[in-house]
C-alpha cells in the first residue's frame, strides 16, 4: 500500500510539474520537477524514503528510457558524426572516470578509489531530456545539437558499464585492469550482437503475427513496450551488458523495413504517443525522487559533525568545476582535430565559444541519479556485510552536481548561445497554423447547402472553436470583429429600406426595425449614424408623398386598397428573418473577399443562423439539440481531409517548417484514428 501511495504522488507531482513548466517557461522542466520534488518531501513532516531494489530500478527506469533514445535517435547523423561522437560517449567518459575518481579520492580519504570511480562513472553520461530543454532555451548549431543528442544515447552505456566495474570493485575489493578490459569488451561487443540478433528476431515474429491477419495496433505496442525490459533482462542471464543490448535492440528494430499501408501507420502514430506519455513520466518521476532525496541527504550529511556544511558545498562544486574543466579540454581537442579534418579555419574567440556551449550543455540529471540509487546498500565482508562505504554521501554529492550542472545549463547556455528570432518563428508558424485553420472554415462555409447544412455547420463551430483555442494559447493578436459587424448592420438596414421602396415590407414596422438596428450601429461607433438618418429622413418623405398620393387614388371610382394586415409583432418578426437571412447569404457569398479573419464571420454567421431559428418557431427539442450540436463523422473525416490539404499547401509554401508541418499531420492523423474507433 505504500508503494501505491508513493507512486500516485510521484505521478501527481508530475503532472503539477507540467502545468508549472507552462508558466514559468524560463526554467528548465528538470529543475521544476526537483523542486515539487523538493516542496513534496517538505509537506510530508518526515522523510520520504525511497528504497527500490538496484536491479529493479535499472531495469524499470534506465531499460525502457535507453530504448526510446535509441529507436527514435538519427541515424544518419549518427553514422555521420560517429568518431566525434564515440570520442564523447567513451574516451571522455573514461576520461571524466579517472579526473574526477582520482581527485574525489584525494579530496575525501575516506571514500574508497574504487567508489570514487564509481561516482565519476555515474557522472559521466549526459541526461537527453535535460540536454533537450536546454536546447530549447538556446541556438544551439547543428553541429553541437547533434554531438550531444548521439552523445546522450551512447554514453548512458559506457558510463553504466563503468559504474558495475567501479562499484563490483568495491563489492569484491579487487581490481584488475587486464581482467577488466577483457570483460568489458566481451560484455561490450557481446551485447551489441545479442542486441541486433534479438531485434531482428523480434521484428520477424512481429511480421509473422502480422501476416497471419493478427494485425492488432494494442498487440504491437505492447510487444514494444515489453521488449526494452524483456532485453535487458536477457543480458542479465547471458552475462552481457543488459544497457548495451537494448541500445543495440533499439538501433536494429527502428534500421528494419517496414510495409507502408494504413495499420503500419496507425501503429506508428499510437506507439509514439504511448511512449511520449511513458518517457515524460519516468523522467520525470526520477527527478521527483532526486527532489524527494534532498531534505534526507541535507539533513542526514547536514548534522553530521564529522564534516562541516561548508565543506559538503566545496566538495560539490569543486566536483562540478572539475567535471566541467576536463569535458572542456576534451572538447577543445576533439574540435580542433575536427577542425584539422575538414580544413576549416576557426577563431579562437569562436573555438571557445563552442567549446564552453558544449560544456555546460552537457548537463546531469535523470540517468546519473538512476545509477546512483543502484548502488548496493551492504557489500561482503569476511563472513557478514557491511554499509557500503559512504554511500549517503556519494549519493549527496551526485545530486549536488546534478543540481549545481542543471543551474549552470538554465542560465549560462542561453547566454552562450541566445535564441535568435525563435519567438518570431514561433509567432510566425502559429500564425501559419492559424491560417491552415481558417481555410478549412472557408472551405466549409463556401460549400454550405440546404441539404449538407446539418452536417458541415457543427463541423465549421468545432473548427472555430479550435482556432479560438488555439489563439488563446499562443497569446496569437486576434482581430476585432468590429467593422464586421458594423457592415452586417448596415446590409440589414439597407436590405430593409430597400423592401418598403419596392413596397414588400409595411412602413411603419419596416422604419421601427431600421431606426432599432440603427441604434445599435450607432452604440457600436459610438457615435451617431448620421449616414442612415439622412437616408431614413429624406425616404419618409418619399413615403408621405406616396402614401397621400395613394390615398387619393383610393378615392377614384371603382378603386379599392385594401391589403390584408398581420399583426405587428409577426410583421416585425418576419422583418427581421428576412434581414437576417439576407445578411447570411451575404457574408456566405463574400466571405474571401473580406479582409477578417474567418473565424469572425463564421461566428456572425452563426450568431444570425441561431437568431433565425429562434424566430421561425418554438425552441427545439432536447433531442433536436443534440442532433443539430453533434458533428457528422463523415462531414468530420471531409474537414479533416482539407485540414492535411491545407497543411501541405502550407509547407509548400515555406510558411510551415519540415517538424512543425509533421506535428500537425501527426494531430490530423490521431484524430482521423479516433474517428475510425467511434464508427
Amino acid at each position: 500500500m505504500a508503494a501505491l501511495e508513493l507512486a500516485l504522488v510521484l505521478m501527481a507531482t508530475v503532472l503539477a510539474s507540467a502545468v508549472i513548466d507552462q508558466l514559468i517557461p524560463r526554467v528548465s522542466l528538470p529543475l521544476i520537477q526537483i523542486c515539487c520534488g523538493f516542496v513534496v518531501a517538505l509537506a510530508a513532516h518526515e522523510q520520504v524514503h525511497v528504497t527500490l531494489n538496484p536491479e529493479l530500478f535499472l531495469v524499470l527506469f534506465i531499460a525502457p528510457l535507453l530504448f526510446h533514445e535509441a529507436r527514435d535517435a538519427d541515424k544518419h547523423l549518427l553514422w555521420k558524426n560517429r568518431a566525434t561522437m564515440l570520442s564523447y560517449a567513451i574516451g571522455l567518459v573514461v576520461a571524466i572516470v579517472l579526473v574526477v575518481g582520482f581527485c574525489v579520492h584525494a579530496l575525501i580519504p575516506s571514500i574508497p578509489l574504487a567508489a570514487a570511480f564509481a561516482l565519476a562513472a555515474a557522472l559521466g553520461p549526459t541526461d537527453p531530456i535535460a540536454v533537450a530543454s536546454v536546447a530549447q532555451q538556446a541556438d544551439i548549431p547543428e553541429r553541437q545539437q547533434t554531438t550531444l543528442q548521439g552523445e546522450s544515447l551512447l554514453n548512458d552505456a559506457s558510463g553504466i558499464v563503468s559504474f558495475q566495474f567501479a562499484v563490483a570493485a568495491v563489492v569484491t575489493g579487487s581490481f584488475s585492469v587486464m581482467e577488466a578490459v577483457g570483460e568489458f569488451l566481451i560484455s561490450f561487443f557481446g551485447a551489441i550482437a545479442v542486441g541486433i540478433l534479438f531485434g531482428i528476431v523480434l521484428e520477424w515474429f512481429a511480421g509473422k503475427v502480422r501476416d497471419m491477419g493478427l494485425d492488432n495496433t494494442t498487440f504491437h505496442v505492447l510487444l514494444e513496450l515489453l521488449t526494452p525490459f524483456v532485453a535487458y533482462l536477457l543480458g542479465e542471464v547471458i552475462g552481457v551488458s543488459g544497457v548495451i543490448l537494448v541500445v543495440a535492440c533499439g538501433i536494429t528494430m527502428s534500421l528494419m523495413p517496414r510495409d507502408f499501408d494504413p495499420s503500419m501507420a496507425r501503429m506508428g502514430i499510437v506507439s509514439s504517443s504511448v511512449w511520449q506519455v511513458l518517457v515524460f513520466a519516468f523522467n520525470g518521476v526520477v527527478f521527483v525522487m532526486l527532489g524527494t532525496q534532498l531534505p534526507q541527504a541535507f539533513g542526514d550529511l547536514w548534522a553530521d559533525d564529522g564534516i562541516s556544511n561548508w565543506q559538503l558545498i566545496a566538495y560539490v562544486v569543486l566536483i562540478t568545476l572539475l567535471m566541467h574543466a576536463t569535458r572542456f579540454i576534451w572538447t577543445l581537442g576533439r574540435d580542433a582535430i575536427d577542425f584539422h579534418k575538414a580544413e576549416q579555419k576557426v577563431r579562437l574567440k569562436e573555438r571557445l565559444s563552442q567549446a564552453l556551449l558544449m560544456t555546460f550543455a552537457g548537463s546531469k540529471g535523470a540517468i546519473t541519479l538512476a545509477i546512483m540509487f543502484s548502488l548496493p546498500f551492504y557489500v561482503a565482508s569476511g563472513d557478514g556485510f557491511v554499509e557500503f562505504p559512504k554511500r549517503d554521501l556519494l549519493i549527496f554529492l551526485a545530486s549536488g552536481v546534478i543540481l549545481l550542472s542543471l543551474l549552470l545549463a538554465t542560465f549560462l547556455v542561453p547566454l552562450i548561445a541566445p535564441r535568435k528570432q525563435t519567438v518570431d518563428r514561433q509567432v510566425y508558424e502559429g500564425e501559419a497554423r492559424a491560417e491552415v485553420l481558417r481555410a478549412v472554415i472557408e472551405e466549409l462555409t463556401m460549400r454550405l447547402t440546404s441539404e449538407n447544412r446539418t452536417a458541415l455547420v457543427p463541423v465549421i463551430a468545432l473548427y472555430t472553436e479550435r482556432l479560438e483555442r488555439f489563439k488563446e494559447n499562443k497569446d496569437l493578436v486576434d482581430e476585432s470583429d468590429l467593422e464586421l459587424r458594423i457592415r452586417a448592420l448596415e446590409w440589414e438596414q439597407e436590405f430593409v429600406l430597400d423592401e418598403i421602396d419596392r413596397d414588400e415590407v409595411p412602413p411603419l414596422e419596416g422604419y421601427q426595425y431600421v431606426s432599432r438596428v440603427a441604434r445599435v450601429e450607432s452604440m457600436l461607433k459610438r457615435g451617431k449614424n448620421l449616414r442612415f438618418s439622412l437616408i431614413r429622413w429624406w425616404r419618409r418623405v418619399v413615403l408621405f408623398v406616396r402614401k397621400y398620393l395613394q390615398r387619393l387614388s383610393n378615392k377614384l371610382p371603382g378603386t379599392k386598397g385594401k391589403r390584408a394586415e398581420l399583426p405587428s409583432s409577426d410583421v416585425r418578426r418576419n422583418i427581421q428573418i428576412r434581414a437576417s437571412l439576407y445578411v447570411v447569404e451575404r457574408l456566405r457569398r463574400e466571405m474571401v473577399a473580406f479582409d477578417v479573419q474567418s473565424e469572425k464571420i463564421s461566428q456572425l454567421i452563426r450568431e444570425y443562423e441561431r437568431t433565425i431559428n429562434l424566430l421561425r418557431g418554438p425552441g427545439p427539442s432536447i433531442t433536436a439539440f443534440t442532433q443539430n450540436a453533434t458533428p457528422d463523422l463523415d462531414a468530420l473525416k471531409f474537414a479533416l481531409r482539407i485540414e492535411l490539404e491545407q497543411i501541405q499547401l502550407a509547407y509548400d509554401e515555406g510558411r510551415l517548417s519540415r517538424e512543425y508541418a509533421m506535428r500537425m499531420r501527426d494531430n490530423v492523423y490521431l484524430m482521423q484514428i479516433d474517428l475510425g474507433a467511434n464508427v
